[in-house]
């Protein structure tokens, strides 16, 4: 009879606790619910007095996405409002597909001119080159377009056609072209192809729909032309994109029904696991993959999951770091929000996000995970591994670098509009991709055509010396450093002539993938990017030497950093 009382009071105590945790909850719900009802109508308050009563006429749409963009300003870079307009480029984005004609177009004084058509689509076919003058779109004057709005007007929806007057680059001749928009597509996968010594390459530039069959198509028929010894798989400055095609592409190389990456939001016992859906094609060959520090993303998820698991080299510099999953919810109004989730873990368990948005340092900066955070993991053979951001490579190469000068050349638009000469001149020729060079007499050519062009650039040298100056002046040293100051200005060589020559194999680098471009499309100049590369050239050499590439998979451990 005792034990029986003492199980009833057991069992009213055990729920007066419950009940006090229920209770507990719903207040803390309610209070939530209350804070949230509080600030929606604050900001509907403020929103209703700036329409009424401001000094000026103000846009409510703009005054929204403002509003909006200052809440997701406060979280993290990916979350976003997404209005009408914004919708049109996210499906561009994540499908890498729009109606137009297919060709970039860019500013050249006061027109708007075309660059490169891509291979096969509606402008190529047309017969648009590179240079050619856009006069008019469907009998509207373009010379004062902006680019924004020569772009909006080019593109349309498929089966539409567009009147477009140019002024040919080759002759001057003016001309209509009549051009029928198609769905275009961008392609993921630019350029595969077997480099040297039986060892393939495939360039990839993001992760949209198509992505996978991309690369499968790619990899098929390189093993159909033979023996492959190996594979480079390029993921340099590939800003990543849907995640379940980098797991699709994970599975060409692993097992069927290995996991490749798991997510995990607010509630960590609510993890969604992705495992791969298909049967390997390559599951012995030896892979190296090169990545960057703009590797981001689905980049990290594949290459940090066979990383994870032993089955790729994973070579270059240490990725971004972005492990946050961003899900897109409909507000109403073909509106969206764009909002971070959850976050993304590889097979070691690692999270390869490396900045923590919600811990921000006292000047408002994004904390990184201090090295006192930073947990050791395993790869799937034993390898120490670490977290705390991004993938580091099990072989690191310096990043390379393009001079400042010759990036200045690309951005005024000078390399361009020269090659638009020389193809005036060799309009007729043939080229082989893989041995094509700038002659001396073309570089010259190139050299003399500046001669006129302006170039407002300033050496890094010349800026440090300047603050050295300036150091100098504060701390009394100037007069007694006078001369070696001009002894050393003297020596700085940064005006336009003798950059020209400093920096010319940057130049003639870009000159030549320019006009290999002109001749073999996109697809020739990464080709020629490709075999010319230092890192492929690198990633070739180890696949090759079978011995170093086994130890790194089976012993080498990484470092934290």
């Amino acid at each position: 009879m005792v034990r029986r009382f003492f199980q009833i009071c057991s069992l009213v105590l055990v729920a007066q606790a419950f009940a006090t945790v229920v209770s507990a909850q719903q207040i803390k719900r309610d209070s939530a619910d209350f804070e949230l009802g509080r600030a929606v109508e604050i900001l509907s308050n403020i929103m209703y007095e700036f329409d009424t009563k401001y000094v000026g006429k103000v846009d409510v749409d703009k005054l929204l996405s403002s509003a909006v963009y200052g809440m997701t300003r406060s979280t993290d870079p990916y979350s976003q409002y997404l209005s009408e307009k914004d919708m049109s480029e996210f499906d561009i984005m994540t499908t890498g597909k729009y109606g137009g004609i297919g060709s970039p177009i860019r500013k050249r004084g006061e027109y708007i001119v075309f660059g490169q058509p891509y291979e096969g689509f509606p402008a190529d076919e047309g017969g648009v080159k590179s240079g050619d003058k856009i006069l008019a779109i469907d009998g509207v004057d373009a010379r004062k377009m902006s680019i924004d709005e020569v772009s909006s007007a080019l593109r349309g929806d498929p089966e539409t056609d567009v009147v477009v007057r140019v002024e040919r680059s080759y002759d001057g001749k003016k001309e209509n072209l009549k051009l029928r928009r198609r769905r275009i597509s961008v392609p993921s996968v630019p350029y595969a192809g077997i480099i040297r010594d039986g060892v393939g390459y495939i360039a990839h530039n993001d992760f949209i729909q198509g992505s996978y069959i991309e690369v499968r198509k790619a990899l098929e028929q390189m093993i159909s032309e033979g023996e492959l010894r190996g594979l480079v798989l390029d993921y340099r400055s590939n800003g990543g994109g849907l995640m379940r095609e980098a797991v699709d592409i994970a599975s060409l190389f692993v097992d069927h029904g290995e996991l490749i990456v798991s997510i995990r939001g607010r509630d960590s016992l609510a993890e969604r696991q992705f495992k791969t859906e298909h049967n390997p094609i390559a599951r012995d060959i030896p892979i190296v993959i090169l990545v960057n520090g703009a590797s981001a993303s689905a980049s990290e998820i594949l290459a940090g999951s066979l990383q994870d698991m032993d089955r790729a080299v994973v070579m270059g510099q240490r990725t971004y770091g972005k492990g946050l999953v961003q899900s897109t919810s409909y507000l109403g109004y073909n509106t969206y929000l764009k909002l971070t989730t959850e976050k993304y873990y590889i097979p070691s368990g690692r999270c390869i996000q490396a900045h923590d948005y919600t811990s921000r340092n006292s000047d408002g900066t994004i904390a990184q995970v201090p090295d006192s955070l930073i947990s050791e993991f395993k790869t799937r053979g034993g390898r120490r591994i670490y977290d705390g951001g991004g993938i580091v490579p099990d072989v690191k190469l310096e990043q390379q670098y393009f001079s400042r000068f010759a990036a200045m050349l690309i951005s005024l638009g000078y390399i361009e509009d020269w090659c638009d000469d020389y193809m005036r001149r060799h309009r007729d020729d043939k080229i082989d991709v893989r041995t094509f060079k700038l002659s001396d007499e073309e570089y010259n050519n190139f050299v003399a055509y500046m001669a006129d062009k302006e170039v407002e650039y300033e050496s890094e040298s010349r800026r440090a010396l300047k603050a050295l100056e300036k150091a100098l002046e504060r701390d009394l040293y100037q007069e007694a450093l006078r001369d070696e100051l001009k002894r050393f200005e003297s020596l700085i060589k940064d005006d336009k002539q003798s950059n020209l020559q400093t920096y010319r194999d940057d130049i003639e680098y870009m000159l030549t993938t320019e006009l290999i471009m002109r001749y073999a499309y996109t697809r020739g100049s990464v080709e020629y990017y490709a075999i010319t590369d230092e890192d492929v050239q690198a990633a070739i050499n180890l696949i090759l030497n079978e011995e170093e590439y086994r130890r790194i998979l089976q012993e080498q451990h990484l470092p934290m950093h």
